[in-house]
C-alpha cells in the first residue's frame, strides 16, 4: 500500500453567539482536516487542532512542508514518517505549528491501517480497556450580559441533572471572583460532583497560590493550566500545596516536551492533546512515559468530531494508573461550548447518553465523515 495524495480542508463556521475565556474572544470555530489517500482506494482522516490560529497556517505546513515526503510511503511506516517529518521541521519546528501538522498526518495513517485490517485503532495501540468513558462537562465559555457566579450554578445544576458526574469551569477572570465562583458551585452541587477549574494560563505562581488556598475547603479535584506551561518550575511549586491536582499538557508537544514535564513532577494529570502533539504515534510513547512516572493521563478533547473519535480510541487504551481492584478510570473532556460543526461533521456518532459516552469500535477512527458538511465549511479564498 502506498500514499498517492493527501488533501487538506481548512474549516470555519461562525459561532452562534461570541463568547470568551482569560485570553481572548471566540466569535468561530476553525479546523484543519487532512484526508491521506493511497492507491488501495483506503483514505483516512486526521485533525489539526486550531485553537485561534488560522487553518491556512496548518494547511501551508502539509502542503508545503510534508506533502512531497508522504507521497510513494506506506502508511503502515508511521514512526518513520513521523520522526522523518519531525527532523525535517527540527530548525524551525519542535512544536507549534509544525507538530500540529504532523498530528493530522498522523492519526489519518492510523485511520488508514485500523480500515485497511478492519479493526479499531484501540485494537492496533494494543487493546481496549473500556468500552465506554465516563464523561466530565467541560463547561462553557463566558457571554457578555452574564453574571457571574450566579450563571455558573445555573449552569452547574443544569448539567448534574444531565447525568454529569464531574464539572470544570473556565476561571482566569480575578482571584476573588474565581473563588467565589468555585464556593458557590460546590455548595450548589454538593460534595459528590467532582469540580474542576481552568483557568487557561491566566495567573502569575502567587495569585494562582492564592485561589488554592482560599478554595481549600470547597474539594477541589484539579486546577487546570492556573500558569504559563513554559514555567514549569512554577507548577512544581504548586504542586502539593493543598489537596487539589495540577493538570496541565494541551499545549505541549511531543514525547520530548512531555519527558521534561514528569521529570520535574511538576503535574498530577497530563493532559496531551492527540491533534496536537503528534498524533496516536506520539501519544502512545507520551503514555508509556507517564506510566514508567504514574501520572495520570486525561486527554485534552476540545475539537471536531475526527478529534473526538481519535481522543476516544485512545482513551480506551489508556489504562488506569495504578491499575487496581477499583481503579480510577480516566475522565473524558466533553466540550459543551458553542461547536457548529463538531457533531454533524460525523453524522453524530458519538453521544453522551445515560451518563457515558461508548468508543466506536468500527474500523479505524470508528466514524466517517460527512464530505458534504467538509464542502460547506470550507475556506475557499
Amino acid at each position: 500500500m502506498k500514499i498517492v495524495d493527501i488533501k487538506t480542508y481548512p474549516l470555519c463556521a461562525m459561532a452562534k453567539r461570541p463568547t470568551y475565556y482569560s485570553q481572548d474572544w471566540i466569535d468561530r470555530r476553525m479546523s484543519l482536516l487532512v484526508e491521506i489517500l493511497t492507491d488501495e482506494g483506503i483514505s483516512g482522516w486526521g485533525e489539526g487542532f486550531c485553537s485561534g490560529q488560522h487553518p491556512k497556517i496548518l494547511q501551508a505546513m502539509v502542503e508545503h512542508a510534508f506533502r512531497e515526503r508522504l507521497i510513494g510511503k506506506n502508511p503502515f511506516d508511521n514512526d518513520v514518517i513521523y520522526e522523518t517529518l519531525y527532523n525535517t521541521t527540527r530548525a524551525y519546528g519542535q512544536g507549534g505549528v509544525a507538530t500540529i501538522a504532523i498530528s493530522a498526518i498522523d492519526v489519518a495513517l492510523w485511520d488508514i491501517k485500523g480500515k485497511a485490517l478492519g479493526l479499531p485503532i484501540y485494537q492496533l495501540l494494543g487493546g481496549t480497556y473500556r468500552k465506554q468513558v465516563t464523561p466530565y462537562a467541560s463547561g462553557p465559555t463566558r457571554a457578555p450580559g452574564e453574571v457571574y457566579p450566579q450563571k455558573a450554578v445555573e449552569q452547574a445544576l443544569s448539567y448534574v441533572e444531565k447525568g454529569f458526574r464531574g464539572i470544570k469551569f473556565k476561571t482566569g477572570f480575578g482571584v476573588k471572583e474565581d473563588v467565589a465562583l468555585i464556593h458557590a458551585v460546590r455548595e450548589a452541587v454538593g460534595p459528590e460532583i467532582r469540580l474542576m477549574v481552568d483557568a487557561n494560563c491566566a495567573y502569575d505562581v502567587a495569585k494562582a497560590k492564592r485561589i488554592l488556598l482560599d478554595a481549600q475547603g470547597d474539594d477541589l479535584y484539579w486546577f487546570e493550566e492556573p500558569i504559563s506551561p513554559e514555567h514549569r518550575s512554577g507548577y512544581a511549586e504548586l504542586k502539593n500545596l493543598t489537596k487539589t491536582y495540577l493538570a496541565a499538557g494541551e499545549c505541549e508537544y511531543s514525547k520530548i516536551h512531555y519527558k521534561d514535564w514528569l521529570e520535574a513532577r511538576a503535574l498530577d494529570v497530563l493532559q496531551p492533546d492527540l491533534c496536537v502533539m503528534g498524533g496516536f504515534t506520539e501519544g502512545k510513547k507520551v503514555l508509556a512515559l507517564a506510566q514508567a512516572y504514574m501520572v495520570q493521563v486525561v486527554p485534552h478533547m476540545w475539537g471536531t468530531g475526527v478529534g473526538l473519535a481519535a481522543g476516544l480510541q485512545f482513551l480506551a487504551n489508556i489504562p488506569p494508573m495504578p491499575l487496581a481492584l477499583f481503579p480510577d478510570e480516566p475522565m473524558m473532556e466533553y466540550d459543551l461550548s458553542d461547536h457548529p460543526f463538531r457533531d454533524d461533521l460525523i453524522g453524530w456518532a458519538v453521544r453522551y447518553e445515560d451518563g457515558v459516552i461508548k468508543i466506536p469500535d468500527g474500523p479505524g477512527l470508528g466514524v466517517q465523515v460527512d464530505r458534504s458538511v467538509v464542502e460547506r465549511l470550507l475556506i475557499r479564498d
